[in-house]
């Protein structure tokens, strides 16, 4: 008679109730010990602190801190942050225990079917041998978890309290739900400037993408010419620009544009006036700017990447074509943007994702300014340096961790749609 499959016997409901037991049962004494010991662990952290840390992640703390009469009252933050963590010990729970359920029912079956059950000492090999990966990715998951995790949940859960301005400890943090979304909005304060700036942050992101992208591609076919002698002499100089740290790049350039840089200066000795090409009023003269020190400082990245993928390019190709009768502007239209599209969109991709959140450019070249009609914050200013200038210099944290969680929804919509319509996606197989 065929024994039945998927039934939980004895052993396996042992460890539902116990971790570890239902191994231990079955002869595996050190690993049932570990999955009893990790219970235990955990538990006892629970019963200390563990749930009453979940508590607090809920409210926020109940008992105003109060110097003047030495009551040292809850911090809310720190109880926010100790529930998430809480939060992920409780979960790690609930994945050894599920892994625990899984182990002992494995061994059930083995012994169903008349297998010897692996020792100790075997399956700590097989985590040095066909289970390597996962001695590997333990300790970077768990770290991952505590350095990435929580601190990404924690931002993203300031969005939703009132933390910042004149509500921070002692005073009591509570949970606002979408009021701070509303009030970027809605509120005159904050909307008109959120809308201002976010307009500005979209035609920022595609035009300095867009002028990179060309420039490197650009500078990449001049050098791949034939006619083009000392290549690597030439190829030099934007590569010295791109190694430069890029602050001292802005640096130089806020000096050569300030009143007594070498531009003013040459204006000047011409007679002319003295040009304030980063002042107060200095609107469009000072995007400009920061357009082409973006492009100076991002340009050669593209260009070395374009260069290695144009060295690919079937030249028969375009042989076919001057034969048809295409110009080189034909050739470019329809066989070599094609070609470094497919390959540099994901790059082009994660180009305006970077651009979006530049964060340096207008710090560097014009940071400080704020002007009117602008909530802390000047006509220059991306959604980043707005984010900075709210919570970092003004205590607007939850503004800030709001607008943040807005940046990430306009950059990863627009990224995943236009990477779903490219030819990288569609036409995997194209270029193979």
């Amino acid at each position: 008679m065929q024994k039945q499959k998927g039934k939980w016997g004895r052993n396996v409901k042992l460890s539902a109730v116990v971790m570890g037991a239902g191994q231990f049962c079955y002869g595996s004494r050190m690993k049932g010990l570990l999955y009893f010991l990790a219970e235990l662990s955990i538990l006892y952290y629970f019963i200390t602190r563990g749930f009453s840390d979940i508590r607090g992640f809920f409210t926020l703390g109940t008992q105003k801190g109060d110097a003047w009469l030495g009551v040292g009252g809850d911090n809310s933050v720190i109880m926010l942050l100790m529930g998430i963590f809480a939060w992920i010990v409780l979960a790690v729970f609930l994945f050894l225990y599920v892994q625990n359920i899984r182990d002992v029912y494995r061994m059930q079956e083995r012994v169903k079917a008349g297998k010897r059950l692996y020792t100790f000492k075997e399956e700590m090999a097989q985590l040095l041998d066909k289970k390597f990966y996962i001695t590997v990715l333990a300790l970077p998951v768990l770290g991952v978890c505590v350095f990435n995790i929580l601190p990404i949940v924690f931002m993203i859960l300031i969005a939703f309290t009132n933390y910042g301005g004149e509500i921070v400890p002692p005073e009591l943090v509570d949970w606002v739900g979408f009021a701070n979304f509303k009030k970027l909005l809605t509120l005159s304060q904050f909307a008109p400037t959120f809308f201002r700036i976010l307009g500005w942050n979209l035609v920022w992101a595609l035009l300095s993408t867009a002028l990179n992208y060309f420039a490197g591609l650009g500078l990449a076919l001049l050098l791949n010419k034939e006619c083009v002698k000392g290549k690597a002499f030439w190829r030099a100089f934007p590569v010295l620009a791109y190694a430069i740290p890029g602050f001292i790049t802005l640096l130089a350039f806020k000096f050569m544009f300030s009143y007594g840089g070498p531009i003013n200066w040459l204006i000047t000795q011409a007679g002319g006036s003295a040009v304030g090409f980063l002042d107060l009023d200095a609107k469009w003269s000072a995007r400009l700017i920061g357009l082409l020190v973006n492009c100076w400082i991002s340009t050669p990245s593209i260009m070395l990447l374009a260069t290695g993928i144009l060295s690919n390019r079937d030249a028969s190709l375009y042989e076919a074509a001057e034969i048809d009768g295409a110009g080189k502007w034909v050739q470019f239209k329809k066989l070599t943007l094609p070609f470094v599209l497919f390959s540099t969109m994901p790059v082009l991709i994660s180009q305006f994702i970077g651009n979006f959140n530049n964060f340096g450019i207008f710090y560097f070249l014009r940071g400080g300014l704020y002007l009117d009609g602008y909530f802390l914050a000047s006509d220059t200013d991306l959604l980043i340096n707005w984010l900075y200038n709210l919570s970092i210099d003004n205590n607007y944290y939850c503004i800030g961790a709001a607008i943040s969680l807005v940046i990430f929804f306009i950059t990863s919509i627009l990224s995943l749609a236009v990477y779903i319509k490219s030819p990288s996606y569609r036409e995997e197989d194209t270029f193979q």
